[in-house]
């Protein structure tokens, strides 16, 4: 065992692991956004907004991320013509797969707050919108908040996913350190464990968040 060589190489992985925390984040903001819009359009009356979107919802957690990922880079081209860069495709798949997870958790949220909170935001004269924005979304959101962050940890680790595609993550400059030393073992298990040790101390966090807001909202 050479464990010196994942020393030697570290400004690589640092550098995958800097990318690695960039689509993460990004994926995050995104999927965070249309999360609401989704969850919204979830819970519309109409039926023909609120069918679609949870034909969307059921699509995107029912089928695997990686194989999300080889469609829109690899698919999308011979369907629609459309060719996206790689590192374009990676976001714009994970982006869907994540608003997916995170609108049914907003939905879920929305759904657990007082009726008299809404019934108050009508008597106010608010519109749809406004109803949304300044009383459900932030109320909801404190609800959720674990939930969020504990599907945000599944997402970092899930971005392992996008070396596939040749994008120079974490995962993908282990790969290639790997070959060039011939040292798996040692490059592969200090991957796991930088992964380890962002996700840990996340998930502790988490943990500590929601026996807070609990013992806020008995």
């Amino acid at each position: 065992m050479d464990w010196g060589v994942a020393l030697r190489y570290w400004p690589l992985l640092a550098k995958g692991l800097l990318l690695t925390f960039q689509i993460t984040i990004l994926v995050t903001v995104l999927g965070l956004l249309l999360g609401i819009v989704v969850a919204a359009g979830r819970l519309a009356r109409q039926r023909w907004i609120s069918r679609p979107v949870a034909g969307y919802i059921e699509l995107f957690r029912g089928t695997p991320a990686l194989i999300q990922l080889y469609w829109f880079y690899y698919c999308l081209p011979i369907f629609l013509g459309v060719r996206l860069p790689g590192l374009t495709a990676i976001i714009v798949a994970l982006t869907l797969n994540v608003a997916a997870f995170y609108g049914e958790a907003l939905r879920s949220g929305i759904q657990a707050l007082p009726r008299d909170q809404t019934e108050a935001a009508d008597i106010l004269g608010l519109s749809y919108v406004q109803k949304m924005r300044y009383v459900v979304i932030p109320q909801a959101l404190r609800i959720v908040v674990p939930v969020l962050l504990s599907l945000t940890i599944s997402l970092f680790k899930d971005t392992s996913l996008v070396s596939a595609l040749g994008v120079a993550d974490l995962m993908y400059q282990a790969r290639v350190v790997s070959t060039e030393t011939y040292r798996p073992i040692e490059i592969f298990t200090t991957a796991a464990l930088v992964y380890f040790a962002v996700a840990t101390p996340l998930s502790m966090l988490t943990r500590r968040l929601e026996l807070r807001l609990a013992r806020v909202n008995r």
